[in-house]
């Protein structure tokens, strides 16, 4: 009976072809996190289908998130397609639509001035360059290395991701601040957000600083994250022109039911929906 083993190398493997397939390197970072800690648990066991369905269970009982445990699912779903064990593969857990977005998480115009009102008290311009360039564009913090010298020449920039092009357009009044940045920090041509060793400003050390402005800002740190602020782009955008097809263009999504997540109304605003039916005599 043939014996299905977990190795180090495999893992290797799969990591070379997420990034061939162009996976983002957050994407694969998380990947192969999951995957590490589901090899961890098997402790050298051969893979089963039962061992499969164990560890999802397994995740259950550490009391994660229904969301949380098919994230790792899709995780060890794709190394089993991509090793043919497609017999192991294990069901997702089966989640409602949310009809709303969770307040705590959500934010709002005012928690994104306190950001920016807060880097600039601490002097730090370009982390609050960066939270603007952000939020003004709905680019991923990934997609920040396209925010060049020759991006704002041109008022636009072209984004790659997963073997696709957008273009981004980039607000007048943004590449301003962006070009006078260049210029005090004397960035002729290239990345414009760098460290001091001359290399782009990572996507850890960015959710890393606007973590840090949270108590100087008086913002939760469950509200403070990069891609919120490419949530708030999203409602604001769809708030102006009530057009989902090009929203989910500048978002580079490949299905509206992505962008859709985007647009999801808070807690309150739904609670505030449901007092206006009226139907309580």
């Amino acid at each position: 009976m043939t014996k299905y083993h977990l190795t180090a190398d495999i893992l290797t493997s799969y990591g070379k072809y997420l990034q061939q397939e162009e996976r983002s390197p957050a994407t694969v970072e998380k990947y192969m996190r999951d995957l590490r800690g589901f090899s961890a648990w098997l402790e050298g066991r051969a893979v089963t289908k039962r061992l499969a369905a164990g560890w999802k269970q397994e995740l259950l009982d550490q009391g994660l998130s229904p969301a949380t445990v098919n994230a790792k699912l899709s995780a060890l779903n794709g190394l089993f397609r991509f090793l043919k064990w497609e017999d192991f593969r294990v069901r997702f857990l089966k989640l409602q639509r949310r009809v709303f977005r969770d307040t705590a998480r959500d934010l709002g115009r005012e928690d994104y001035s306190r950001l920016l009102d807060a880097a600039k008290q601490l002097g730090r311009e370009q982390l609050a360059l960066i939270i603007e360039t952000i939020c003004a564009t709905g680019i991923r913090v990934s997609e920040v290395r396209y925010i060049t010298v020759e991006a704002v020449q041109a008022q636009r920039a072209d984004v790659s991701l997963k073997g696709k092009i957008r273009t981004i357009l980039l607000p007048k009044k943004l590449c301003r601040k962006l070009a006078k940045f260049a210029q005090k920090e004397k960035i002729a041509s290239g990345e414009i957000f760098l460290t001091r060793r001359g290399t782009g400003v990572s996507r850890c050390a960015i959710w890393r600083e606007m973590k840090a402005l949270c108590a100087k800002a008086g913002v939760a740190p469950s509200k403070v994250f990069p891609h919120n602020l490419r949530h708030l782009f999203a409602t604001a955008f769809y708030r102006a022109t009530r057009d989902i097809v090009k929203l989910a263009d500048l978002l580079g999504h490949s299905s509206i039911n992505t962008t859709r997540i985007y647009l999801l109304a808070t807690g309150t605003e739904h609670a505030r929906q449901l007092e206006l039916l009226r139907l309580v005599i």
